[in-house]
Parts: C-alpha cells; sequence; structure tokens
C-alpha cells in the first residue's frame, strides 16, 4: 500500500469518526463518546497528513512542523485547563476566528504558487477559473469569519459593548458588500490579479466586522452558532484548494451542523436567521426598560427554604448568572437534597440559555445533575402551571413575558419558559438591572415573584444551610 492510499484510508476512517462525533454530541448520554470519537478522528486526521507530507520534505522542514504542532498543543492544552465555562463562549468564537484566518491564508497561498508563478498570465484550460473561484471564494469566507469571530469574542467577553452598532443604511452596506464580492470575483477569475485579491480580503475583513458588531447581544448563542457554520464552510474551502477530501467532508459536517443549529436557535427566538443578521434584539436601554411595573418584593433564603419545603414540585430554569457565580455545584446539591425529601425536581433549559448552545446543559452535566430532569423548554413549559415552585437562577430574557404580553417589546415573539404561571418564583439576582439583551423584565415585579439578591452560590448555600 502506498503513503497516498493509506493517507486516503485513514481519512475515510477519520471522517466515519467526525460524523459519530456529532451524533454521539447530539445527547447527554453519549456527549463523552462523541468526544472521544472527535478526538480518535482529529488525531488519525493529524497523523496521515504529518506522514503523507514528510515525504516531500526535508529534515528541517519536518522539524519545523513539529514544532508548530507541540507549541500549538501545548497551547491548546493551556487554555482547555485553565478557561473556565463562563469564558467557553469567548474562548470558542476566539478558535473559530484562527480556522477563518487558516482559509486566508491558505487562499492567498494558493494564488501565489499558481496563479502569480504563472507571471499573471492565464493556465490553460478550466482548472485554472475553478482554481482561481475557490481562491478568491475561500478567502472571502476566512475573512468574514475572522474578523465577525474577533468581534464575537471582544462582545462575549465584555470587552466591548453587547449592543448593536447601527449605522446608517447598514442592511443596504450589507447588500452592497455581498455585490461588490460577485463583481470582484468573476473579475479574479477572469483576469486573477493582486490587487483584486488584496481587494476582496479587505472587504470581507469590514464585512465579517460589520455583520456581528451590528448585532446585538441578545443574539450572541446565535452568533456563536453561525461562526461555528462559517468557519465549517472555510474549512472546506481550503480543502477544495489543497485537494484534500478529509478538510472538504470535515467542513461540510461543521457548516452544515452549525447552520442547522443556527436555524434552531433562531426558532428557539422565533426570528428569521435574515433578521438576526440584520441587527440585535435592541440597544441598551429600550423603550420598554422606563416602564414603571411597580415594586418588586425581596425574600430570605430562609423563606425560600421554608417554600421549597412545602412543595411537591419545583422546577429550577438557570441561566448564565449561575454559570458567572458557578453555583451549579450548590445548584445540584440542592437538587440532592429535595429529592431526598421526596420533591419532584426538575431543570428547564432554554435553547438560548446563557451565551452559548447548551451552555447550561454542560454545567449540570459537571455537576452530576441527572440527565432525566434536565428537559427542554418545550418539554416543560406545559407543566410549569401545576409546578408550586419555581427558581429564576441568573436568568433574565428567557423568562421575560414582555415577549408574549407586550408587542412593542424589542424580544416579542420570542418563545419564553412561562415561569410565571407557577404557584411562586424565585428570582436570584444580583440587581434589578435588565438583562443582556437591555430588556426588562415584568416578572420581577409579578404578585407570585420575589427577589433573592446576591450572588447565586451564596444564595443557593444559605438555601442549604437552612434545609
Amino acid at each position: 500500500m502506498t503513503a497516498t492510499t493509506a493517507a486516503a484510508a485513514a481519512y475515510i476512517v477519520a471522517g466515519l469518526l467526525f460524523i459519530l462525533s456529532l451524533a454521539g454530541l447530539s445527547r447527554h448520554e453519549t456527549a463523552k463518546s462523541g468526544n472521544a470519537f472527535g478526538i480518535c478522528g482529529m488525531a488519525i486526521a493529524l497523523a496521515a497528513t504529518v506522514g503523507l507530507a514528510a515525504r516531500s520534505l526535508s529534515a528541517a522542514a519536518i522539524a519545523l512542523l513539529v514544532a508548530a504542532m507541540v507549541v500549538g498543543g501545548a497551547i491548546g492544552l493551556w487554555r482547555a485547563r485553565r478557561v473556565e465555562m463562563t469564558g467557553m463562549p469567548e474562548l470558542i468564537a476566539m478558535l473559530h476566528s484562527f480556522v477563518g484566518l487558516a482559509a486566508v491564508l491558505v487562499g492567498w497561498n494558493g494564488y501565489l504558487s499558481v496563479e502569480a508563478a504563472a507571471d499573471g498570465a492565464l493556465l490553460p484550460g478550466a482548472e485554472a477559473g475553478i482554481h482561481s473561484a475557490e481562491v478568491v471564494i475561500g478567502v472571502f469566507i476566512g475573512a468574514v469569519t475572522f474578523t465577525g469571530s474577533i468581534v464575537a469574542f471582544l462582545k462575549l467577553s465584555g470587552r466591548i459593548k453587547s449592543n448593536p452598532l447601527m449605522l446608517p443604511a447598514h442592511n443596504l452596506l450589507n447588500l452592497g458588500a455581498l455585490a461588490a464580492f460577485a463583481v470582484l470575483t468573476v473579475l479574479f477569475v477572469r483576469d486573477p490579479q493582486l490587487w483584486l485579491l488584496a481587494l476582496v480580503t479587505a472587504l470581507a475583513l469590514a464585512l465579517g466586522w460589520h455583520l456581528v458588531a451590528s448585532i446585538g447581544g441578545g443574539d450572541m448563542p446565535v452568533v456563536v452558532s453561525m461562526l461555528n457554520s462559517y468557519s465549517g464552510w472555510a474549512a472546506a474551502a481550503s480543502g477544495f484548494l489543497l485537494g484534500n477530501d478529509l478538510l472538504i467532508i470535515t467542513g461540510a459536517l461543521v457548516g452544515s451542523s452549525g447552520a442547522y443549529l443556527s436555524y434552531i436557535m433562531c426558532t428557539a427566538m422565533n426570528r428569521s436567521f435574515i433578521s438576526v443578521i440584520a441587527g440585535g434584539f435592541g440597544n441598551e436601554g429600550s423603550a420598554a426598560a422606563d416602564v414603571d411595573y411597580g415594586e418588586h418584593r425581596e425574600i430570605t433564603a430562609a423563606e425560600a427554604a421554608e417554600l421549597l419545603t412545602d412543595a411537591r414540585s419545583v422546577v429550577i430554569t438557570p441561566g448564565y448568572g449561575m454559570a458567572v457565580a458557578q453555583a451549579q455545584g450548590a445548584v445540584a446539591e440542592l437538587t440532592r437534597k429535595l429529592r431526598d425529601k421526596g420533591v419532584d425536581v426538575r431543570f428547564g433549559i432554554h435553547p438560548v440559555a446563557g451565551r452559548l448552545p447548551g451552555h447550561m446543559n454542560v454545567l449540570l452535566a459537571e455537576a452530576k445533575v441527572p440527565y432525566d430532569i434536565v428537559l427542554e423548554m418545550d418539554e416543560i413549559n406545559d407543566d410549569l402551571a401545576g409546578t408550586d415552585v419555581v427558581l429564576v437562577i441568573g436568568a433574565n430574557d428567557t423568562v421575560n413575558p414582555a415577549a408574549t404580553d407586550d408587542p412593542t417589546s424589542p424580544i416579542a415573539g420570542m418563545p419564553v419558559l412561562k415561569v410565571w404561571e407557577a404557584g411562586e418564583v424565585i428570582v436570584f439576582k444580583r440587581s434589578m438591572n435588565t438583562g443582556y439583551a437591555g430588556v426588562q423584565n415584568p416578572l420581577f415585579f409579578r404578585d407570585n415573584s420575589r427577589m433573592l439578591f446576591g450572588d447565586a452560590r451564596e444564595r443557593v448555600e444559605d438555601i442549604l444551610r437552612a434545609l
């Protein structure tokens, strides 16, 4: 068996492992095995690629390649061990930027090694045009992914404000950039000049920045999955340029699954993908925040413990605040204590809870909360009216009744957890500030709602002591 044949066989095995990985990650119970399949697939792909490349490389080049792998692996291991779950969304956004940058570099390398090497003359045959199209499309997708992911990282990490940037005629700017890209692509395929590729790169970098900058904080979970999809298509474009079947397969898997996840997120918020691209839920200090809802009522940890003790059924709806407070361990202990007392405890997870799809599920799994009591919004919503007590721990926009009651609200029409239908609602919150989307929540002022202020983990531990 030749080295090329062996590498092709290894790529097939790696591709199958990636498919098994996606299948495993679709359920809590199989997520660990799904991760293992993905790790094995990437290890096989990397070994096969390095082995194939080593046949034509000098000893010095191989040493540089190994050194790059060691440095990259060390940085990845360091970041993976240090990152908190609250920092996972921005870490993933930053990793997406690396994929985009790699696609840009591969595209430029393809141009320099083929079109530019021909001294500006068109290469004979239809393959020349196809190659030029692959170059310009790969560079465009990669550059959009690169700057878009950097802006997402800055927003998610709080380095810049989360409210959307609304430039005059911002939608026309986006459409104009896409039209310009189409024209430049035709020109580049006909005559692949360096200045055209540089112009496409600059245009794509600006478009990626503007696309994500104009998206508001409430839509950031969709942005993460959208950028995930973009990074997949960028990898697939690189695969066409490099003639690497595995990159094409993997990129298509990531791109299509990311696109479908974006669709699920948009459906969960009753929004179209185009409306998300066009702008966010709303700006900070929106009109909804100026409405006078009356006075809120507070509750102590001891009073909350008494309510929980007397309850027959309890639903916990976590949000990003639980992640910030690292309260998942205390929440899991509270769940165990209540279940030991015969209380029916379940969790209601909104599809966009937190700032990353599946964020809350991972936190609860980390804290050893049983999978069978962690339910999605559609599974739990009909049962909330018959629930004695709901604990809202760090959630805000996903439990906002304005989405169903106020047609003028920036989040009007967004499906939410109808926690206000329960007998009693206890809201764990640091203050009365608005949520990440900048929209006030009338739930806090309802007759059956009471606020438990402070750090979520400390308040849950206070309840545990009171129990």
